[in-house]
């Protein structure tokens, strides 16, 4: 696992020994000045949970709202914004409700400052009432990982038996990858070239541990990569670490299409097409494909194959005020 790991992320061996004594000197000073201008936010992220798509639910219709449950750290809580329709849940729990012409309800146990050791815990969560499971989970978990400096393989250990309970208790699982720490306007070189390659490093062994266990990825370092350091002032929230608004939005445009097709709502087919630079490969080839291109979607097929995708993204509809959702949920 450790060489298929390495293979995925594509970024060769020796890490922060090649930059030398000098440089590794270099590295402290900036982390220090970035811990100083980065994050620091202890505001508590708005709750969203309840019921989005009222619209579509009537009392004579047979057909159950869906159900969707996200996890993580303060991306998925969506710690940055102070309303509740600018989260990414609220966002995909409006986007999902949109496209099935189903009430979905939506309920969030993700953490600020959760690693992912801390997965198991809300597994627990998500299942614990004993009831029925949600369709679709999604996990946005990996920047901790890096920050806390969590060995890759036990980062990947963790996600990969999260993804393992969830599809055994019958959900559908998406995971965003870890995001480009890279990007973080106060953080300068050559930390910000570590903080991307240890970033890229993650997100490939995520993949590979998503996928071999039945869930889906989406890459989401590379597609925001560029437009948050295009528009920092625009997609970083007021601590300069979290998405404001507009970031959690182009975050969430990217995994929706992913959570439509994994339910089967979806206006595509399930197969690659070539033309669009898709196809099925090994998963470790798959894996580091995508950790190279942004929005990239990569599912399991028969081991040891995976399909990647570029799925088309849509405008999402605005959320709606949530409901609230049936009593167990």
């Amino acid at each position: 696992m450790a060489r298929r790991i390495a293979t995925a992320a594509a970024v060769g061996g020796g890490g922060i020994g090649l930059l030398g004594v000098a440089a590794v000197g270099v590295l402290l000073t900036e982390v220090r000045l970035a811990r100083r201008t980065v994050g620091g936010s202890s505001a508590t992220p708005p709750c969203a949970d309840g019921r989005y798509g009222a619209p579509f639910h009537h009392a004579d219709d047979a057909r159950p709202a869906l159900r969707l449950a996200f996890l993580g750290d303060s991306t998925a809580a969506g710690q940055g914004v102070h309303r509740a329709r600018q989260t990414p849940g609220a966002l995909l729990a409006s986007g999902l409700a949109a496209l099935s012409e189903l009430p979905v309800d939506f309920r969030n146990v993700a953490l600020p400052g959760a690693q992912s050791n801390d997965l198991e815990r809300q597994v627990e969560l998500i299942l614990e009432d004993g009831g029925a499971p949600p369709d679709v989970c999604v996990i946005m978990i990996g920047a901790n990982d890096v920050t806390h400096r969590m060995p890759l393989a036990e980062s990947v250990r963790h996600l990969s038996e999260a993804v393992r309970r969830l599809c055994e208790a019958g959900c559908e699982v998406v995971v965003g990858t870890c995001p480009d720490l890279g990007t973080i306007e106060p953080v300068y070189q050559p930390l910000r070239w570590v903080a991307r390659r240890l970033s890229r490093q993650l997100a490939a062994a995520q993949t590979i541990g998503v996928v071999e266990n039945g869930g889906r990825t989406v890459s989401l370092g590379d597609l925001l990569g560029p437009e948050f350091e295009a528009h920092p002032r625009e997609l970083f929230g007021p601590d300069n670490y979290h998405p404001s608004a507009e970031g959690y939005a182009t975050a969430a445009m990217a995994v929706l299409p992913t959570l439509c097709a994994s339910l089967g709502l979806w206006p595509e087919e399930e197969r690659p097409e070539p033309g669009r630079g898709e196809g099925i490969l090994p998963v470790e080839q798959a894996a580091a494909e995508a950790a190279a291109e942004g929005g990239t979607e990569v599912s399991g097929r028969r081991a040891p194959w995976a399909l990647l995708k570029h799925r088309r993204r849509r405008q999402l509809p605005a959320p709606e005020s949530a409901e609230v959702p049936p009593l167990g949920w």
